[in-house]
């Protein structure tokens, strides 16, 4: 009994304790819960943000190193680029300048080559200077180029020229090629250009073929700037060994004039013809009067020596040389005197050979019958032959060589 009594008290103060237990540990579990949570729930914070951290900086490293790599590249590339272009552009700047170089130089044959068959086919000089050493080369040896000096108004003695001792069509063709004997009737223009003069000469040439044109305007008194056109021209047309002037009213024998001038092929700086020294005429209005002849001294001189105007040779390199001097070469009032004095102070020979100066029958006549055929022949008093139209026939016909001797000379 007493024990339940006991138990009785003692079980509302047990229970009473149990209580209070309960609601301390209660209270100590939930803050202790509390706390667990609190650690816990910082810590899974904590490492989720740090190991975000670390990503977000690994990531932003390698972001930065992209960025980095490819601003690198871009640079190279950009480099690179800026390398190429400028090597294609310095290709494409010399691919451009070969190519003006080419075409510059296509512009300069094409320029060469028109200037050229202008020259040949309306014999306009064309300067020694203009022709490339090339073309030079490739161009023909010809022995010797005879120009007939020519005017408007010797129609009729040209025509006696042709029928007489100038070769005609084939025979002149086979001239050129076979001897190397150029032939032409020299003249220029009128001072009007296109006129009825220059018409007609053109209207012979379509027919004879045989002429070459000056750009020169014609006159008595310009005879001298004449024949310094004429050598200019033809040295830049032929290349030949010798270059001679021949007048229209004279008698030439060619196969003796070759024969002549061979014996003076090896010489440099020859002048050939029949040597005179003629007064000095002061007096106006007589033929032949030197407007310049206080230069030669006292009245009453003569000229120093010089060929007669009616024919004379000179060398390839006398040619030449008043080709790339006429500019400055003094003109003389007569055109003989003129050649003379443009040799004077050179190195040059002189070679006077009566044969190129023969009298008119019975002079050159017994002298072919001697077998001295003259070179050629003219009346001194007329400055050619006499009324050359009506007796250049006869002439050729007793003083003439034999067509023979032409084409069977050795050169």
């Amino acid at each position: 009994m007493s024990f339940k009594r006991g138990g009785g008290s003692g079980d509302f103060s047990s229970s009473k304790n149990v209580v209070v237990f309960s609601r301390n540990w209660a209270l100590f579990l939930c803050v202790s819960s509390f706390c667990a949570g609190m650690f816990f729930t910082n810590r899974m914070w904590m490492e989720p943000e740090a190991k975000a951290a670390v990503k977000t900086s690994t990531l932003e490293e390698r972001w930065t190193n992209l960025k980095s790599e490819d601003c690198n590249q871009k640079i190279v590339e950009k480099r690179n680029f800026s390398s190429n272009l400028g090597e294609a552009v310095s290709m494409d700047q010399r691919d451009i300048q070969e190519r003006d170089k080419g075409i510059s130089d296509v512009k300069i044959k094409m320029s060469l080559a028109k200037e050229e068959h202008h020259s040949v086919s309306h014999s306009i000089p064309v300067r020694g200077n203009m022709e490339s050493s090339e073309s030079a080369a490739l161009k023909r040896k010809y022995f010797m180029v005879i120009g007939i000096n020519t005017a408007f108004s010797s129609r009729k003695r040209r025509d006696s020229v042709r029928s007489t001792w100038m070769p005609q069509g084939e025979k002149r063709r086979k001239l050129e090629e076979e001897k190397g004997i150029v032939i032409r009737f020299v003249i220029g223009h009128s001072s009007t250009s296109g006129g009825i003069l220059d018409r007609a000469v053109e209207a012979e040439e379509k027919i004879h073929g045989d002429f070459l044109r000056l750009n020169h305007i014609e006159g008595y008194l310009e005879l001298s700037a004449k024949t310094k056109t004429y050598f200019a021209t033809a040295v830049a047309m032929w290349d030949a060994e010798f270059y001679i002037k021949v007048d229209d009213d004279i008698h030439v024998n060619l196969g003796t004039l070759g024969m002549t001038l061979a014996g003076h092929r090896m010489k440099p700086r020859v002048y050939l013809g029949c040597m005179k020294s003629g007064p000095v005429l002061a007096k106006k209005g007589v033929k032949y009067h030197e407007p310049e002849y206080w230069k030669f001294g006292e009245v009453g001189n003569k000229y120093f020596r010089h060929a007669t105007g009616q024919l004379y040779a000179i060398s390839k390199d006398l040619a030449t040389y008043i080709s790339e001097n006429q500019n400055i070469l003094h003109k003389y009032a007569n055109e003989d005197v003129s050649l003379g004095a443009w040799f004077i102070g050179l190195d040059v020979e002189h070679v006077d050979n009566r044969r190129l100066c023969c009298g008119t029958p019975p002079d050159c006549d017994w002298k072919a019958q001697l077998g001295n055929i003259c070179v050629a022949t003219f009346d001194w008093k007329c400055s050619g032959i006499c009324k050359s139209v009506e007796r250049i026939k006869q002439v050729h016909e007793l003083c003439g060589e034999s067509e023979e001797a032409l084409w069977h000379s050795s050169f």
